[in-house]
């Protein structure tokens, strides 16, 4: 029950682009086209969730015991554009089509707070479950990590599909671009407020 909770929460309640306002230099820069959007999506599902399993571990088992907990920002930095640069590599052998897919997206995704945010919470955050506050643990913060990334992506696919119809529709000359998509990004942050009450 606690997994779905978790899920539930990360993915509607607490989603990491529309309630805790990370990630939004690509949720506004990579959500003109529907297509990019999944791109970005799928790329940082697979770079949360790995991302956030070794720095739970580094935290835990390096980080922790040695006493050096105030490595803690920049380790788990180097950690991830590492795991980026990694990822990168073996796609680029492994499958060629894949790379071109993600193309310029896992770059991005050095820089792209999300990642670091996830990482940090996980270690750092209690969340409580049925009145009981306590840490997660590693498949907690795994499955956290995951449906956290899902929420990335459902808020970045609906956001590129309203800005593909925004891109169609007769919008005012003063709000064409960039206005636009902040006053839709905060009309989809208050359609997800309605989530609050859910766990």
């Amino acid at each position: 029950m606690e997994y779905l909770i978790i899920i539930i929460s990360a993915i509607f309640v607490n989603n990491i682009l529309l309630s805790q306002f990370l990630g939004i230099c690509p949720f506004l820069g990579v959500s003109n086209k529907l297509s990019t959007a999944v791109g970005m999506s799928g790329a940082v599902c697979f770079v949360m969730t790995l991302a956030t399993l070794v720095t739970y571990l580094l935290q835990n088992y390096v980080l922790d015991p040695f006493g050096i907990g105030f490595m803690q920002t920049i380790s788990f930095i180097l950690v991830i554009a590492a795991l980026v640069q990694m990822v990168e590599i073996v796609l680029k052998k492994v499958s060629p089509s894949l790379y071109q897919a993600l193309g310029i997206f896992l770059p991005l995704i050095t820089t792209n707070c999300a990642v670091l945010g996830v990482a940090l919470i996980v270690v750092t955050k209690e969340f409580t479950f049925g009145g009981d506050a306590h840490m997660l643990n590693l498949g907690e913060s795994v499955v956290y990590a995951f449906a956290t990334s899902l929420g990335f992506g459902l808020a970045m696919t609906l956001f590129a599909g309203l800005r593909e119809q925004l891109a169609l529709s007769d919008v005012p000359k003063a709000f064409k671009g960039i206005p636009i998509a902040l006053v839709t990004a905060g009309i989809l942050a208050m359609a997800f407020m309605g989530f609050s009450g859910l766990v």
